[in-house]
């Protein structure tokens, strides 16, 4: 029999569990703040149903990571309802934000008038490509919307581990150094694919030498828009001793037509991985760019993790 405190000695008792607290408290998960502006995508590139799946993608990480964000896509080259352009995607933003404010008037509720940024554009470039985001800039500047523009996404150490994890998926890497065991078709040199001339170069060799201290192999950064560079580099890394080259698109997807990219492997004569696409780190990525305009505290860090 039970007692009128508790079952009979001998059984065990379920207690629950105490409310953990310090450092091994589970935070409570974070939400984007009411009235928070957009998060506009401003996609590169000719609108398809791929990109539109690869940006969807992205943006329901980075919903998934706040919840409650309103995320949208703007596509440069975008003309019609099914991809619209980014202008028209700010303009609406600041039309309903106008239109919510009167509709509160009229409704006797109190309301503060609009005032600020409706929308955080976040452009969908791992690199810096100036004729790119010349036309996003004036895309935002021509809607007239109070909007603002972030960065592109990198150098950053999640995008060296996005690279890792497509080239070991292609074979062309070991997915984790640590256990050391074979990939035959492993590289020996990889070379790093971006666009937007020597600047992005440049600065994709920042996200490179993080890719080098990964893989324990040289990385040389290369342009795919500028003649004669993937072929330089690969000519540089075959002279240094690698016998075994690949090519790692340091570009997301959209942003690279696919002639570009499948001349530059012929250049190089080697395997090549898939672009980044809608690796997880790219969706947080673009949050934590949105966040950061918006002095938005994240919730979780957002770092790099061992690729397994």
């Amino acid at each position: 029999m039970s007692s009128p405190t508790g079952p009979a000695s001998g059984l065990p008792v379920r207690m629950p569990r105490p409310r953990q607290s310090g450092r091994h408290r589970r935070p409570e998960p974070a939400v984007a703040p009411e009235g928070a502006p957009a998060l506009v995508l401003a996609v590169p590139g000719a609108p398809g149903s791929a990109p539109r799946s690869l940006a969807e993608e992205i943006i329901s990480i980075a919903r998934s990571e706040l919840p409650g964000l309103d995320a949208r896509i703007g596509y440069l080259d975008g003309d019609d309802a099914e991809y619209p352009s980014l202008g028209s995607i700010l303009a609406h933003a600041a039309t309903e934000r106008t239109a919510r404010y009167e509709q509160a008037l009229a409704a006797g509720r109190e309301a503060t008038e609009p005032q600020g940024i409706v929308a955080v554009v976040v452009p969908l470039l791992a690199g810096p490509e100036n004729a790119l985001m010349r036309r996003i800039r004036q895309a935002v500047g021509d809607s007239r919307a109070a909007a603002e523009l972030t960065d592109v996404l990198g150098p950053h150490p999640l995008l060296a581990e996005a690279l890792h994890v497509r080239l070991s998926e292609a074979g062309l890497a070991r997915a984790d150094r640590a256990r050391l065991f074979t990939v035959t078709t492993a590289a020996d040199g990889i070379i790093l694919a971006t666009v937007g001339g020597d600047e992005a170069v440049q600065a994709a060799g920042i996200t490179g030498m993080l890719l080098a201290a990964r893989l324990a192999v040289p990385v040389l950064a290369a342009a795919l828009d500028q003649e004669g560079s993937i072929a330089a580099a690969a000519e540089e890394l075959r002279g240094s001793g690698s016998a075994n080259l690949a090519l790692a698109p340091y570009a997301i997807g959209p942003e690279v037509p696919d002639s570009l990219l499948d001349a530059a492997v012929k250049e190089a004569d080697c395997a090549t991985a898939e672009p980044l696409g809608a690796y997880p780190a790219i969706g947080k990525l673009v949050l934590s760019h949105y966040s950061t305009a918006l002095g938005i505290a994240p919730q979780q860090q957002t770092q790099g993790a061992p690729v397994r």
